[in-house]
């Protein structure tokens, strides 16, 4: 009989909800929704919805969370007149924009950024909640804190755009706006203000390991799939008593890759990967501006990028700092 359910799983086994493990926290008093099944979520994953256990880190993380949502929305309700059919039309142009330039790290009318400096600050207290939430649930279950440590890594990225860089700037001018296409606008423009950050270093290790844990998790997945008929699903047994699907996907990659990934060492591998992606992509970020304020010039001084007979680079100039004069 089958034991889980995917999206390429035919049958969907549906039995007696698993109501999960109880410990000396009484964690099971605290839980609510009757378990359910959905047909639909079935197809992506575990068919099961429910119980549900939030805590006080849970709940503080939801309500702050989806007061932070109201203002974003509603604020861009505003911008369209009220207007429900507008406000789906354009909602992809929407956006709540942080405050002007000139009111720096004050705080400014609600108007002008007040309303983005509030739904900032509960967005900031629903994302630490909700990682203090994963740290304790995996402490009372006596798990290892890896989701958690994940998780900081993509809080990190989010706390440079929105806290670190704007604080070091001098202005909240300088964070993301909350909006669909005008945050992929103010990418663009973040990227040709600072000279293309396609030269920034950081940027690009944060590609390589984007791309290389999307390559990483899919291999990896494919393999398992592939010795699966092999009991290879089962990985964690195959980690202390080696079987001939964990020898088979050795093999293979030993033979495909050029080294050997062993049942533990290549979810090490992608956690790292995937985890370096925000943590460099945070650091190109935050010498962004701060540090550097040309990454093309940057990179032609430390011969990264060719050098243009006076198209862009400060060659003709004599010098660096005359090049910047001139901009000025």
């Amino acid at each position: 009989m089958a034991e889980y359910q995917n999206i390429f799983t035919q049958v969907q086994v549906q039995g007696p909800p698993e109501l999960g493990m109880d410990n000396e926290n009484n964690m099971a008093a605290e839980r609510f929704i009757k378990p359910f099944y959905s047909k639909l979520v079935g197809w992506i994953g575990n068919a099961q919805i429910g119980p549900i256990y939030l805590g006080w880190t849970g709940m503080v993380s939801a309500a702050t969370f989806i007061l932070c949502m109201n203002i974003i929305g509603i604020n861009m309700l505003a911008q369209v007149n009220w207007s429900i059919p507008e406000f789906l039309r354009q909602g992809f142009w929407l956006a709540l924009e942080p405050p002007s330039p000139e009111y720096g790290l004050k705080i400014p009318p609600l108007q002008d950024g007040g309303w983005y400096i509030i739904a900032s600050f509960l967005l900031l207290v629903s994302v630490c909640t909700w990682w203090l939430r994963t740290y304790l649930l995996a402490e009372q279950h006596k798990m290892g804190k890896h989701v958690a440590w994940a998780f900081a890594s993509a809080i990190w990225l989010f706390l440079v755009l929105g806290l670190f860089r704007p604080i070091l700037m001098g202005s909240w001018s300088e964070a993301v706006p909350y909006g669909i296409f005008p945050h992929l606008d103010w990418t663009t423009a973040f990227s040709i203000r600072y000279g293309n950050l396609y030269y920034n270093p950081f940027h690009c290790l944060s590609i390589v390991f984007l791309y290389g844990s999307v390559l990483l998790f899919a291999m990896h997945g494919a393999t398992i799939l592939a010795v699966t008929r092999f009991g290879g699903d089962r990985e964690l047994e195959q980690i202390v008593d080696r079987g001939t699907a964990s020898e088979r996907a050795a093999l293979f990659w030993r033979w495909t890759m050029g080294f050997n990934a062993t049942m533990e060492g290549i979810h090490r591998w992608a956690w790292w990967f995937a985890v370096l992606t925000p943590i460099t992509g945070g650091i190109g970020i935050l010498l962004t501006g701060t540090v550097v304020d040309n990454w093309f010039i940057w990179a032609q001084e430390h011969n990264f990028a060719p050098m243009y007979d006076g198209a862009y680079g400060y060659e003709n100039y004599g010098s660096y700092e005359a090049f910047i004069g001139r901009e000025e």
